[in-house]
C-alpha cells in the first residue's frame, strides 16, 4: 500500500484580476484528487504486448518507455516516418504544448500531431485571425466586461461554466449594463440579463446578419469607423440586405421587437461588447457565424474602443495557451503558420535543425483520428492530456479507430477510458504538483507553482517527452526543466503574433501576469488590443461576407428533435477527474437531459425516469429533467459522462470547413421513454479495466 500524497499547504485567496480570488466547484474540489486512490502511480502495460484485450499491469519506467520506443521504430520502417502521430490538449502547460509539438516535428519528424482544443476554440480562433490578423480569447482584461454598458452574449452560460468570471458580468448589471444573452436554454446566465433571445439551435449566423440587416436600416453604423479603419463592408452590406427582420424571425424563432430592440441597446450604449463562446461556434458554419458576430461589432465601431469590442469566451485551462505553440496541425510557436517559409527557418534556427527538416501541416483532430488504423493513416499514437473516447464527436466511430492502431500510449491522471484502451499507460504530475505557465482567455501569461511533488513513480510530461526524444537519439534538442524550456519558447515565439519574447517567469510574479504580444524585456505588454489599428498587413480590420447555411443535420420523421450538449457547473471537459470527486458526485451524480414538459409528455417521460436518445450514430441514457427553460423542439444533454450515457456517442462529426471544428452543438435527435425513476442510473462510474498484481521491475 502506497504512503498518502502529502497535503498541499493552505493559500490565502488573492484578489487577482481576473477571478479576485473566486473559484469554481471544480477549482474548490480539486484537491481532492492529489491523493484519490484512483490516482496512478506507476505506468501500466498489457501482460500480453500482442493482445490489447489482456489486462494491463504495473510495469516499471524503463519497460514502459522501451515499449514505446519499439513501437514508434517499427512504425516507422514499416509505414514510414508519418505512421506516427501524437494527440494533445488544452490542459497542458505552455511548457508541456510547446514541448509535444516539438517532439512531434524533431523527434518524431511527424506532421501528424492535433489536439483537443480543435474541439473547443478553433472556429473562434479561425474567425480571429481572418477578420483581426490575430486569435486571442479576450483582446482586453477581463474586468472590462464590468465597464461595458451593453454586451451581446452568444451561446455562453458563464453563471454556471465560469462563475469567477460571471463576477465581472454581474458587476455590470449591478452598475445598470443591458446584457442581451442568445441561449436556446433560459440558463442562469440569461435568468439575469436585460433581454433573452431564444433561437432555433444552429441558426445564430442568420440571427446575426438580421441584426446587421436593422442596424444599418435603422443607421447605427458607424461610418467613420468603417471607413477608417475596415475593409470589406460593402460586400457585406449587400449580402446583409436579404435578411429582413420577418425574415429572420421566420429562420430562428426570435421576433422582431426583440431584434430591433437588441440593436438599439447595443448601438446607443456609450460602451458595448460583442460576445461568442462555444453555444455559437461549434458547428458546421461556426467559423462564418463567429464572422458574422464579428461583422455587426466592426459595424458599430466597437473593437479597439474603451469597455467595448468583440471577444470570445473560453473556459480550458490553458485554451488560448494550448493553441499559440505547436500543438495544432498547422502551426509552429507563436501562433506561426508551419507552411510559411520564414517561420519555418525562424524556428528551425531556434530548434536548431534544418529547415528541410521540419515536416509539413497535418490534418485536424477529427480527420487524424478517422484515419487512424488505415494506409496512410496513424498506426502508431502517443496522446498526453485527452480522454478522447469521451471528448470526440461519433465517440463509437472514435472508439473503433483508437482500436485499429498498431499501438497506442496515453499519458494521464487516472485511467481514464481512452488510457484503458492503451498499450501503454503513462502516470502524470497533476497541477499542484509541477511548474509552468498557461495563458488565460485575456492573454494573460501566468505562473503555475509547484506546491508539493507528485507520488514517487510519477515523472512529469516535460520529463517524459525528453527521455523519450533521448532514446529515439534526439535528446540534445530537450530538456526536462519547465523555465529552460519557457525560455526556448520566448526565443521561438519572438516576432511572432503570440510573441512571448519579454515575458519572464520573474515579471510573470511581479506583475500578476503579463499580456502578449510582449517583444522585448522592457515593453508592458498588450493588456488591450486595436486601440490603434489591427496586426493585419494594412492595419484595417476585414469584413467578410457570411450566408447562413442549415445545420449539416436536420429533423425529419424519424429523428425530430435537435440535441445540443454543453456543460455544467459541477463536471468539467471529459469528467476524468470531476467524476471522482465526492463533493461534485453530491450534486451532481446522475447526468441528466433537460427537455420541456410538452415533449416529455408527448413521450410519456416523467421526473426522473430515464429517456433514450437515438440519432444516426448511436444511443445514449440519462435521466429525464423536465424545465420549461428550454425549447419544445430541443433537448439539452452534458458531454462529461461516458459509456451508456455519452452524449458525443450522438453528435455529429460533420466539420466547419474553415477550422475543422466538429458540429457538437446540433443534430437531430429521436427521445423515449428508457425506464422509470426507481430504475438502475445511466452514470458509469469510473473506468475500472483488469490490473495484475504489481511486479518489482525496472
Amino acid at each position: 500500500m502506497r504512503a498518502a500524497a502529502p497535503r498541499p499547504p493552505i493559500i490565502e485567496p488573492a484578489d487577482f484580476p481576473t477571478n479576485r480570488g473566486g473559484l469554481c466547484a471544480k477549482g474548490w474540489s480539486a484537491p481532492e484528487l492529489l491523493d484519490h486512490p484512483d490516482r496512478l502511480t506507476s505506468p501500466l502495460v498489457r501482460l500480453d504486448p500482442a493482445d490489447r484485450s489482456s489486462p494491463l499491469r504495473p510495469a516499471g519506467w524503463a519497460e514502459a518507455l522501451d515499449r514505446i520506443v519499439t513501437a514508434i521504430r517499427a512504425s516507422q520502417a514499416a509505414y514510414g516516418l508519418p505512421s506516427v502521430g501524437c494527440f494533445g490538449g488544452g490542459g497542458l502547460t505552455n511548457e508541456k504544448a510547446y514541448q509535444l509539438g516539438k517532439f512531434a516535428r524533431v523527434a518524431l519528424r511527424t506532421p501528424h500531431i492535433d489536439y483537443n482544443g480543435r474541439f473547443c476554440m478553433s472556429s473562434a480562433a479561425t474567425a480571429g485571425n481572418r477578420a483581426f490578423g490575430i486569435d486571442r480569447g479576450l483582446p482586453f482584461p477581463l474586468s472590462d466586461i464590468a465597464q461595458a454598458r451593453a454586451i451581446l452574449l452568444v451561446g455562453s452560460n458563464p453563471a454556471d461554466t465560469m462563475p469567477p468570471a460571471m463576477q465581472h458580468f454581474d458587476a455590470g448589471r449591478a452598475a445598470g449594463a443591458a446584457h442581451i444573452v442568445v441561449d436556446p436554454r433560459y440558463s442562469a446566465t440569461a435568468r439575469g440579463s436585460t433581454l433573452h433571445l431564444q433561437p432555433t439551435p444552429g441558426t445564430d449566423l442568420a440571427l446575426a446578419n438580421g441584426l446587421l440587416h436593422i442596424a444599418i436600416r435603422d443607421g447605427y453604423v458607424d461610418e467613420p469607423y468603417v471607413a477608417g479603419r475596415t475593409t470589406g463592408f460593402e460586400a457585406v452590406r449587400a449580402a446583409v440586405a436579404a435578411w429582413w427582420p420577418a425574415r429572420v424571425e421566420r429562420v430562428t424563432g426570435v421576433s422582431e421587437a426583440q431584434l430591433r430592440r437588441t440593436v438599439q441597446l447595443l448601438a446607443t450604449a456609450p460602451s458595448a461588447m460583442v460576445l461568442t463562446a462555444r453555444g455559437a461556434e461549434q458547428h458546421s458554419s461556426g467559423t462564418d457565424t463567429a464572422q458574422a458576430y464579428i461583422n455587426l461589432a466592426l459595424a458599430l465601431g466597437l473593437p479597439g474602443k474603451p469597455h467595448s469590442g468583440y471577444g470570445t469566451i473560453t473556459g480550458q485551462g490553458n485554451g488560448q495557451g494550448g493553441r499559440e505553440h505547436g500543438q495544432k496541425a498547422d502551426q509552429l510557436p507563436g501562433y506561426r503558420r508551419i507552411d510559411d517559409p520564414a517561420a519555418r527557418a525562424h524556428v528551425a534556427a531556434v530548434w536548431g535543425i534544418d529547415p528541410a527538416e521540419l515536416p509539413g501541416p497535418g490534418v485536424s483532430a477529427v480527420e487524424m483520428l478517422d484515419r487512424l488504423g488505415i494506409p496512410g493513416g496513424v498506426r502508431a499514437m502517443l496522446v498526453f492530456a485527452s480522454n478522447i473516447v469521451v471528448s470526440a464527436p461519433d465517440r463509437n466511430r472514435v472508439r473503433e479507430r483508437l482500436l485499429a492502431l498498431d499501438f497506442l500510449a496515453v499519458s494521464d491522471i487516472f485511467l481514464s477510458e481512452t488510457a484503458a484502451l492503451a498499450d501503454v499507460v503513462l502516470p502524470t504530475a497533476q497541477w499542484a504538483e509541477e511548474e509552468g505557465t498557461m495563458t488565460n482567455l485575456e492573454g494573460r501569461v501566468l505562473r503555475r507553482k509547484r506546491v508539493l511533488p507528485p507520488p514517487p513513480g510519477v515523472l512529469d510530461d516535460l520529463t517524459v517527452l525528453a527521455t523519450l526524444a533521448d532514446r529515439l537519439g534526439f535528446g540534445k534538442y530537450f530538456s526536462p526543466d519547465p523555465e529552460t524550456v519557457f525560455d526556448e519558447l520566448r526565443r521561438a515565439s519572438a516576432g511572432g503574433i503570440a510573441d512571448y519574447a519579454g515575458i519572464s517567469y520573474e515579471r510573470i510574479e511581479a506583475e500578476d501576469g503579463v499580456f502578449w504580444p510582449c517583444p522585448a524585456a522592457g515593453h508592458p505588454g498588450t493588456p488591450r488590443l486595436f486601440t490603434e489599428r489591427f496586426p493585419t498587413p494594412d492595419g484595417r480590420a476585414r469584413f467578410l461576407r457570411v450566408d447562413h447555411r442549415d445545420p449539416a443535420e436536420v429533423p425529419d420523421r424519424e429523428y425530430p428533435y435537435v440535441l445540443t450538449t454543453g456543460r455544467i457547473m459541477q463536471q468539467y471537459q471529459s469528467g476524468n477527474q470531476t467524476r471522482r470527486a465526492k463533493s461534485l458526485k453530491v450534486t451532481a451524480a446522475d447526468p441528466k437531459v433537460e427537455l420541456h414538459p410538452d415533449l416529455a409528455r408527448r413521450h410519456g417521460i416523467g421526473v426522473a425516469d430515464l429517456v433514450e436518445l437515438r440519432t444516426r450514430r448511436g444511443r445514449a441514457v440519462f435521466r429525464a429533467c423536465l424545465t420549461d427553460t428550454i425549447r419544445p423542439d430541443t433537448v439539452f444533454a452534458p458531454f462529461h459522462w461516458g459509456g451508456l450515457a455519452s452524449a458525443n456517442a450522438l453528435t455529429d462529426p460533420t466539420l466547419d470547413r474553415h477550422s475543422k471544428m466538429p458540429a457538437f452543438k446540433v443534430c437531430a435527435v429521436a427521445v423515449s421513454r428508457a425506464g422509470g425513476p426507481d430504475d438502475v442510473a445511466p452514470a458509469t462510474p469510473p473506468p475500472v479495466h483488469a490490473v495484475t498484481p504489481d511486479r518489482k521491475d525496472g
